[in-house]
């Protein structure tokens, strides 16, 4: 058995580190915080020295608790967010643009007709959620100098000089081969990139290089996009099986096993993780804004953070016909249409806070039914249960109206930060090929399981009024908008 190893999670709104034992479980851990910038246009930015120095403090912190060396290193990153910067130098030449970042519509607004074919060769919508509609942009609009990669590749480059990126996170740029999991010179040449240098596409498990950022040298062993981390960490690993994670925003993903399934209701069809030089594939479908309305709540003092969404939703027994579409920062998956404003309709003179704090949960666990909706029809059968995880899976409210909305038991993993147990696994097994998939992954066992509590004449109705909500945003902004 291998030793314990160091699993890196950059995400948005932090970093966290796990030193993980195969034998003890989790021996250490530590976190610091990152800061995206908000701004007009729907920008959304990030210093890449932050993130950068988040990686390195919180891997710091999780040795210092540990205090026991690790064999290797794994690290987690954001998916879509991407940067330029100076390959001779290391020094980034732009900010980090998040994936939340809407400024590249105007761009896919361009790029329409080319739209139907990219989604072919990449499985990905075209859409400014995306690495790449993102990495022209900075290519028109901020600066022709050095390469423009997702941010895992400047970390990776940072960390070991090595000039890389994994297959999955390769994958949510829209630039990837679906079917070869290899760069597409057409899809490279629509947005306007086909000179770029691009990084060589690893596996998962492959050691990439040695880094001294968390003292001694150590090898970088395991590469993974977050929520196929957190997949992987679910033991989401046979087909027809499902996970969604809570975060910043919840995303959903379903396993399709060894070849990619072309989605017809408006999913994602994408690497989970190419282990060993086999690929697996998954479905997945996203809500951009989940704890990020939360924080919206807390902003404008209706709540004074999540620890609040249970006692003060629970103050009522329902949402006073209060519906709250989320869509703060546009709609995802099935809609695709991030141009889109949030709407909250039904407010009285007796609305309170528990009234707005059920409609949000209510409005972030539709979107999810909708998501589910949508995978069952591309796999022709239906789920029988959804594993979750993620911050937002500590509110009991949110859960449970997750059941009711879902009439399907929701099972929240016992194993919190369930991303970096997902890339310390992944680690784990490019430093020992002998493992098996099944003894890195820690044992999966729910702390909790929602059944639901309403009818399902109860649920079809409350989806229905979100829904007829949905559509009221779509009447009022017409695709040609868009």
């Amino acid at each position: 058995m291998t030793g314990p190893v160091l699993a890196v999670d950059q995400g948005t709104s932090g970093t966290k580190a796990l030193v993980i034992c195969p034998d003890r479980g989790v021996i250490g851990s530590g976190a610091a915080p990152v800061s995206p910038r908000y701004g007009s246009g729907g920008r959304v930015e990030a210093d890449p020295a932050a993130l950068l120095s988040s990686v390195v403090d919180a891997g710091r912190r999780a040795l210092a608790q540990a205090g026991e060396p690790v064999a290797a290193v794994g690290l987690a990153n954001q998916g879509e967010t991407v940067l330029a910067w100076d390959p001779a130098t290391g020094d980034p030449l732009t900010e980090a643009i998040v994936w939340q970042d809407r400024r590249a519509e105007p761009l896919c607004t361009e790029l329409a007709p080319h739209a139907e074919k990219l989604t072919q060769l990449t499985g990905l919508p075209l859409d400014p959620y995306f690495a790449a509609p993102k990495m022209a942009w900075i290519r028109r609009e901020l600066t022709r100098e050095g390469v423009v990669t997702t941010s895992d590749a400047w970390l990776i480059h940072r960390l070991t000089g090595a000039f890389v990126t994994d297959a999955a996170t390769a994958g949510r740029t829209q630039l990837l081969d679906l079917d070869r999991v290899t760069w597409s010179p057409e899809a490279l040449d629509i947005f306007g990139l086909a000179e770029e240098r691009m990084p060589e596409v690893v596996d998962v498990d492959g050691a990439v290089g040695i880094t001294t950022a968390f003292g001694a040298p150590l090898p970088l062993t395991g590469l993974l996009v977050d929520q196929q981390a957190a997949l992987f960490a679910q033991r989401v690993t046979e087909p027809g099986t499902a996970k969604c994670t809570y975060g910043t925003g919840a995303f959903l993903l379903a396993q399709t096993g060894p070849r990619p399934r072309r989605t017809g209701n408006g999913l994602v069809s994408c690497v989970a993780w190419r282990l060993a030089g086999r690929t697996s594939y998954c479905l997945d479908g996203q809500v951009y804004t989940a704890a990020s309305a939360v924080r919206w709540l807390t902003d404008l003092g209706v709540i004074s953070g999540a620890a609040d969404l249970d006692p003060v939703g629970s103050a009522v027994p329902d949402s006073g016909g209060v519906t709250f579409v989320p869509a703060l920062a546009g709609l995802a998956a099935p809609w695709w249409r991030g141009d889109l404003r949030g709407s909250l309709t039904g407010l009285g003179l007796d609305t309170g806070p528990g009234h707005l704090v059920r409609a949000l949960c209510e409005g972030i666990a539709a979107q999810v039914v909708e998501l589910t909706d949508a995978v069952a029809a591309d796999l022709g059968a239906p789920l029988t249960s959804l594993r979750v995880d993620g911050g937002l899976t500590r509110s009991a409210l949110l859960m449970q109206t997750q059941a009711d909305l879902l009439q399907l038991p929701v099972e929240v993993s016992a194993l919190p930060d369930a991303t970096a147990l997902g890339v310390g696994a992944v680690a784990m097994l490019g430093m020992d090929p002998s493992l098996t998939a099944e003894e890195a992954v820690p044992a999966w066992k729910p702390s909790a399981v929602y059944e639901p509590r309403i009818s399902e004449a109860a649920a079809a109705e409350r989806l229905a009024g979100f829904r007829a909500q949905v559509e009221a945003l779509l009447d009022r902004t017409p695709p040609a908008a868009h």
